[in-house]
């Protein structure tokens, strides 16, 4: 069984929200419900949350759209090199996140657990 974090951090790379998914499924799946109630003014990301849906619900939001481009897209969208640099926040908070070895190895069996000791990981950075 493999499990993705799919995590959402403030502009100092603090946890915000995260979802637990099946390590099969893709990364955009799961961003609607992450957003759902927030407001931010930019969104970074890689090029896995290269999306239609995902770009058109962060333009109607508002929200400037610094995303990564998929090779295969058509026409491709202009890109803020300087914002897309600060994307290494969300890759130190994983990083941070997997020297809990209990993150690292996922040694909790039930999602509740996972997410606990996510919560609690979090907290921990956060407090450093």
């Amino acid at each position: 069984m493999t499990t993705k974090i799919l995590a959402l951090t403030d502009a100092l790379g603090n946890l915000v929200r995260f979802r637990l998914m099946p390590g099969q499924r893709f990364d955009s799946v799961d961003v609607p419900p992450l957003i759902d109630g927030l407001e931010f003014d930019a969104f970074i990301a890689d090029k896995a949350f290269d999306s239609n849906t995902i770009i058109a619900e962060l333009n109607e939001r508002g929200a400037t759209v610094v995303i990564s481009q998929h090779p295969r897209r058509s026409r491709p969208l202009p890109l803020d090199r300087e914002m897309y640099k600060w994307r290494h926040l969300i890759e130190n908070f994983f990083c941070k996140l997997k020297e809990f070895k209990r993150i690292a190895m996922r040694a909790d069996k039930t999602d509740k657990s996972f997410s606990a000791i996510i919560y609690l990981a979090a907290a921990v950075i956060h407090s450093r």
